[in-house]
């Protein structure tokens, strides 16, 4: 058992660190959400929302994204016609715990690991509000494509960056680099 332990102690280091992680800020957040009652919303999505809403206006789109008042979302009305809803789980916290785990579990240099880290939650955020602004629009022009749209091009395009995100970090940073 010991061979087998020392054997694969690299593979049960990257498991140990990756889960605890993952638990530890998967725990934080649903405190964090449970601080919110009945239906109201909780703050990282509100200022998700009023990005979103933001760089649509930038870009002289006609919307208007409000808190719903019975329900815990924020209400995208778009050119007059009332087209998504913005929810907690459109919010990236959940993609983000995923990326710090995996990056804490393959981790290199510790001012080389928090520094990744700050750049994918800020990169993340980023790409999160315009891929809502741009699903917005796109579900305006075609609204048939909803499910093609909400359900795949758009979680491809938000996990495939964490993908690429991973493999840069594990082939440049982390310490299984060389």
């Amino acid at each position: 058992m010991k061979k087998y332990l020392v054997q694969f102690k690299p593979f049960l280091i990257f498991v140990g660190i990756f889960f605890l992680t993952y638990i530890v800020l998967t725990l934080l957040y649903n405190y964090y959400l449970n601080s919110y009652e009945g239906n109201d919303l909780d703050s990282i999505t509100v200022v998700v929302s009023k990005n979103v809403d933001q760089l649509l206006k930038f870009f002289n789109y006609d919307v208007i994204i409000q808190k719903s008042p019975k329900n815990p979302w924020m209400g995208v009305i778009f050119n007059g016609k009332y087209l998504a809803s913005i929810t907690e789980g459109c919010n990236v916290v959940s993609i983000m715990i995923l990326f710090v785990s995996f990056v804490a579990a393959f981790s290199g240099k510790l001012k080389q690991t928090v520094l990744f880290i700050i750049f994918g939650i800020l990169s993340l955020y980023v790409l999160n509000i315009v891929r809502i602004a741009l699903l917005t629009v796109l579900l305006f022009n075609f609204p048939e494509q909803n499910h093609f749209l909400h359900g795949v091009v758009f979680p491809l395009i938000i996990y495939g960056y964490v993908f690429i995100l991973w493999i840069f970090w594990v082939n440049r940073f982390s310490r299984y680099a060389k």
